[in-house]
């Protein structure tokens, strides 16, 4: 399918639907019933790699941390031939130039949070001028998260504008919208907001920074697709999906791209339109992948950690 041109000024949202939590649960549930085997789930576990945000977000990172970590997210058929290299490293504005440099031409985007990141408490000018660098310094594609108290606050319109302003600031990169779900306390919450964030030029919807529980889970990602999914039936424009936090395993991996293809359809199935947030998943299948191959679990010893 192809995609609609985004626009970058802000619309109004549609009307919110409804969500039923229950059905939610009920599909949700289905899904982690289901199981892959053989050359599916090779083939699904390369796809989740190659899907993959590699992220380093901490006070103590340093240049040679995510140079390491640049590597491992180019390298990763240094374990098994024939492996991708992840869709992105994830770092602080201050290091995209280091990344940037590390990655060179391989392809891998260098992605930057950025608008005061985890917590987005503070003001506008602010986070324009934080997006404005991390874009200068070459990120490719930024992460953002919105104004959790104006939201709560019932200013769905400050919400909105300010995404839209800061889709405007990234120029060419394109915009991952974190909602922080495990903070909006209701499925129908995360509906409102992932449809504001549409409205205002998201590229991409996320769920989570990863810095508070719970992070991502099948459930808001689900009710996040099904945003995805009217908007692209009313508009033809295809917008794209991040989990992030929690994600740790190989079949938790499976049970998310099983979820996207049946919700949105294979098309979403590219690292340009979905990503994992989940620099720890990218181990566990390595060790799944070496299993696969092999028939033997290498030690975890055997990974870098993240």
């Amino acid at each position: 399918m192809p995609a609609a041109t985004r626009s970058r000024r802000a619309k109004e949202p549609r009307p919110i639907p409804t969500i039923d939590q229950v059905g939610i649960e009920e599909r949700v549930a289905r899904i982690k019933t289901r199981s892959i085997k053989k050359e599916a789930k090779v083939q699904g576990m390369k796809l989740a790699l190659s899907m993959i945000d590699l992220t380093t977000l901490e006070g103590a990172d340093t240049p040679h941390k995510v140079q390491q970590l640049c590597y491992k997210g180019l390298h990763l058929h240094d374990q098994l031939p024939g492996l991708p290299t992840v869709a992105a490293i994830c770092v602080y504005p201050s290091l995209v130039k280091v990344a940037k440099k590390a990655l060179g031409d391989s392809g891998v985007k260098v992605a930057s949070v950025a608008t005061a990141f985890p917590s987005g408490q503070a003001p506008t000018k602010v986070k324009l001028a934080d997006t404005r660098f991390a874009v200068s310094e070459g990120a490719d594609e930024i992460d953002m998260v919105i104004s959790r108290g104006k939201f709560h606050s019932g200013d769905y319109n400050f919400v909105l504008d300010e995404i839209a302003a800061v889709k405007e600031a990234c120029g060419e990169a394109r915009l991952k919208v974190i909602l922080e779900t495990g903070e909006l306390g209701t499925l129908d919450k995360v509906r409102q907001a992932s449809d504001i964030a549409i409205a205002a030029g998201a590229d991409f919807i996320k769920t989570s920074t990863g810095k508070i529980s719970p992070a991502a889970t099948m459930e808001v990602t689900l009710v996040m697709l099904h945003a995805i999914r009217d908007h692209y039936l009313s508009t033809g424009e295809m917008i794209a999906m991040k989990p992030a936090g929690g994600i740790r395993t190989s079949k938790q991996a499976l049970h998310y791209l099983m979820m996207v293809k049946e919700e949105l359809g294979p098309e979403w199935l590219d690292p340009h339109w979905f990503r994992f947030g989940a620099s720890s998943l990218a181990n566990d299948i390595l060790m799944q992948l070496q299993k696969e191959a092999d028939g033997h679990y290498q030690s975890a010893d055997y990974f870098s950690i993240d």
